[in-house]
């Protein structure tokens, strides 16, 4: 095994290059299991609670992946690690498309979600790696290009559906355009990664545990979006399987072009309007997806709330930056770990609601939650 040097090169173009093509692949890679979620429930004759459980088992791998993944990544450098990752989520698709056993689909997702996990961590310690070498802000960039895959993933598999593509056959074309783009990026991503600054994982208290708490939910309607706007356009709003993933096209649609003019939206209206506004589109958004009688509104309410929520987050890490509570290298993996289990692990409690009452009720709560997003920018230092 060749030596990490100690002194490596700083990343330049190139490998600014190859972390959007990086973040793409991350946004693809998951944005592409939307729209087979409807196609698995039926496929293996799952009730809303159960298909909760599986999904925890996605959410379960991802976030246990996170913390190894950024070990092994400072060991073995990010390209080693991403390139496995990215072959994880490649070996996934086609059993997700396939299977009807419970037990091997909980498996799978399992896998899936490290390498979802695997990818997302990796990507991130590069994008801070080769953003502090540039010495400008280029992360909102980076972001984009995740939500851009997430648009092109979703729709694009909406799409191949739609003109009589099987499940199988479809994900066969996704693997084939990630793997075409990790050609392209690979020969860049950095060959070693960074010496950890603290603990992978810290208990959030005071200050940080309050934008923890907020990020869980911000993240949790993202979650919502990614792996139950499908299911409830099929199941309450009665709109054909194939176009099911437009739902979630629509929220990373709305959220892209926010954080794309999320800079100058947050120099012109400031932090905390921007959580306020934000929280209340958000919920406002939501609510409108789960009331309204044509899923062509319900397609609108869930563009709201992506563009509710696109800047909130990155308004929440400013903050932490601020707070003096605990040492920023702690303070944000912990509210990390909480926004990341917001978004893996939340959509499995929406199931089990969903069982117990309905979908709608599920909905509805989380909008509730967003409209205490909005309160806390009044209070919030920002």
């Amino acid at each position: 095994m060749t030596a990490i040097p100690e002194t490596p090169p700083p990343p330049g173009r190139l490998e600014q290059t190859s972390t959007r093509i990086a973040f793409f692949i991350a946004g693809f890679g998951i944005a592409a299991w939307a729209p087979l979620v409807p196609y698995a429930k039926a496929r293996a004759g799952l009730d809303d609670a159960t298909l909760g459980l599986l999904l925890l088992s996605l959410g379960i791998g991802s976030i246990l992946a996170m913390p190894i993944a950024g070990v092994l990544a400072t060991r073995f450098g990010c390209r080693r690690v991403f390139t496995t990752g990215t072959l994880l989520i490649c070996l996934s698709l086609p059993l997700l498309a396939t299977v009807s056993s419970i037990p091997l689909l909980i498996a799978t997702l399992f896998v899936f979600g490290a390498g979802l996990g695997t990818v997302d961590s990796t990507v991130n310690l590069q994008a801070v790696i080769v953003e502090r070498a540039s010495g400008r802000n280029m992360m909102s960039g980076f972001h984009g290009l995740f939500s851009v895959g997430g648009i092109v993933g979703a729709a694009g598999v909406s799409a191949l559906l739609a003109i009589g593509l099987t499940p199988l056959w479809a994900m066969l074309v996704v693997i084939v355009l990630i793997l075409a783009a990790l050609f392209k990026a690979a020969p860049n991503l950095l060959p070693y990664g960074s010496e950890s600054s603290g603990p992978a994982f810290a208990i959030p208290h005071g200050v940080v545990l309050f934008i923890g708490v907020l990020c869980f939910i911000v993240f949790l309607a993202e979650g919502a979006m990614l792996d139950w706007s499908a299911v409830f356009l099929t199941s309450d709003k009665h709109i054909n399987e194939v176009y099911a993933g437009l739902g979630y096209a629509a929220f990373a649609l709305t959220m892209t072009i926010g954080r794309l003019l999320g800079d100058t939206l947050v120099s012109r209206l400031g932090p905390r309007r921007i959580i306020v506004l934000g929280g209340l589109l958000a919920a406002t958004g939501l609510a409108l997806a789960t009331v309204a009688p044509d899923w062509q509104v319900s397609l609108l309410g869930y563009a709201l709330v992506g563009a509710g929520c696109s800047n909130i987050v990155p308004v929440l890490y400013t903050a932490v930056g601020k707070q003096t509570v605990m040492p920023e290298s702690i303070a944000v993996p912990a509210i990390t770990t909480l926004g990341y289990a917001g978004i893996l692990v939340g959509p499995a409690a929406i199931g089990f609601i969903a069982h117990a009452s309905s979908l709608n009720i599920a909905f509805g709560m989380i909008a509730v939650l967003l409209v205490g997003v909005a309160i806390s920018g009044r209070i919030l230092r920002v």
